[in-house]
């Protein structure tokens, strides 16, 4: 009675064809709270989450440092800003990603050599290391130059 007499019955999005799939998408459709029985449901005892050691480490990796720094130091995105502040002395330490252009990289490390200050290759690409600094646009190297609460410049092996 839901079709018109002219146009075939065919099952549209949501329609269980017989009665076993309509009762069973009916119980799906039901949420925790309508439940059938009245009796109390006991509380599962709460459990605290296993939490592996790789996932420990990744943590306290490159990028739970970062996150540090951005909330509590100071820092500048992008090229011309890390040139700027490694010409003027101000960098810590400089991280690239691994996409950055090659002649770019080479001009960085070699400011860098000068200005006696670390760089970090960082692992991933530019869209990554964006990501990790909390920020929605690719960042291909940023210069840091206070860490703040993070010891990121003493954790890294080539600053």
């Amino acid at each position: 009675w839901g079709q018109p007499s002219f146009a075939p019955a065919l099952p549209f999005a949501g329609h269980a064809s017989n009665k076993k799939q309509r009762r069973f998408t009916r119980l799906r459709r039901l949420s925790p709270t309508h439940t059938m029985s009245t009796a109390p449901v006991a509380a599962a005892p709460a459990q605290e989450p296993k939490v592996s050691r790789k996932k420990l480490k990744q943590n306290d990796g490159i990028n739970g440092r970062l996150q540090i720094v951005m909330r509590s130091g100071k820092y500048t995105l992008g090229y011309k800003t890390v040139l700027k502040s490694l010409r003027s002395g101000k960098s810590k330490l400089i991280i690239i990603s691994n996409n950055c252009p090659p002649l770019r990289k080479s001009e960085i490390e070699y400011y860098a050599m000068l200005a006696k200050t670390g760089v970090h290759h960082y692992s991933g690409n530019n869209v990554d290391l964006g990501t990790s600094c909390g920020r929605y646009y690719r960042v291909s190297c940023m210069s840091i130059t206070d860490p703040g609460d993070s010891d990121i410049i003493k954790a890294m092996p080539e600053a």
